[in-house]
């Protein structure tokens, strides 16, 4: 499934720090919490809290979010439906990306397993 560029350009020019609190929102509604959140986070980009922080400080683009991230390499397990979009049908790098994280905070709200989030078993 192909985005279209000015989708593309719209995600990469979206600032982290817009969504986050979104994120949190839609995790803590389902009883999951802060924590396992930045865990979710931290997996696939490899950024602790205190990096997290930083880059919500500093209005952080999703397009510089994801540049100075290490990808996990097990970030390509994820797939699925987010969106409209079919995840591994995406080829523009970083609104894949986007959508991994969409995917992790998703699932981690439906009360998936933490393991099965973490793409461990």
């Amino acid at each position: 499934m192909t985005t279209t560029s000015k989708h593309d350009e719209r995600i990469a020019k979206m600032t982290f720090s817009s969504v986050y609190p979104h994120y949190i929102t839609k995790v803590e509604k389902k009883g999951r919490t802060l924590e396992e959140l930045q865990e979710v986070i931290q997996w696939l980009t490899g950024y602790d809290p205190q990096q997290l922080q930083g880059l919500i400080d500093e209005k952080a683009t999703f397009e510089t979010f994801f540049e100075r991230a290490t990808l996990n390499p097990n970030a390509q397990l994820i797939t699925g439906v987010i969106c409209g979009y079919r995840i591994e049908e995406i080829e523009t790098p970083l609104t894949k990306q986007v959508r991994y994280l969409d995917k992790l905070v998703d699932e981690l709200a439906k009360g998936r397993k933490m393991e099965k989030i973490l793409r461990e078993g």
